[in-house]
C-alpha cells in the first residue's frame, strides 16, 4: 500500500522554526522526485532563503526545514512524490504561525 505520511506540523510563533517530515512506504521512494506543497488561505510570501528541502533515501523520507516563519506561512503542507505518471500525495499537516 502506497503511503506518504507527514508529521511535524503544529502551532509556532512568528520567527520560529519547524521541521516537517514525510515518510514514504509501499513504493521505491528513491526513484521519485519529492516535493512539498502548501495550501494557504491567502497569497503566501516567498519562502526563498527560509525553507530548505532535503531527503534521506535510506529512510524513505523527505523533510522541510522552515525557519523565520511568518503568519503568512500558515497553511496545510503536503508531501508529494512523482515519477512520470505516478503521483502520490500525503494527507497534509497543518502549520499555524501565530502569536
Amino acid at each position: 500500500q502506497v503511503q506518504l505520511v507527514e508529521s511535524g506540523g503544529g502551532l509556532v510563533q512568528p520567527g520560529g522554526s519547524l521541521r516537517l517530515s514525510c515518510a514514504a512506504s509501499g513504493f521505491t521512494f528513491s526513484r521519485y522526485a519529492a516535493r512539498w506543497y502548501r495550501q494557504a488561505p491567502n497569497y503566501p510570501d516567498s519562502v526563498k532563503g527560509r525553507f530548505t528541502i532535503s531527503r534521506d533515501n535510506a529512510k524513505n523520507s523527505v523533510y522541510l526545514q522552515m525557519n523565520s516563519l511568518k503568519p503568512e506561512d500558515t497553511a496545510v503542507y503536503y508531501c508529494n512524490a512523482l515519477q512520470r505518471t505516478k503521483n502520490y500525495w500525503g494527507q497534509g499537516t497543518q502549520v499555524t504561525v501565530s502569536s
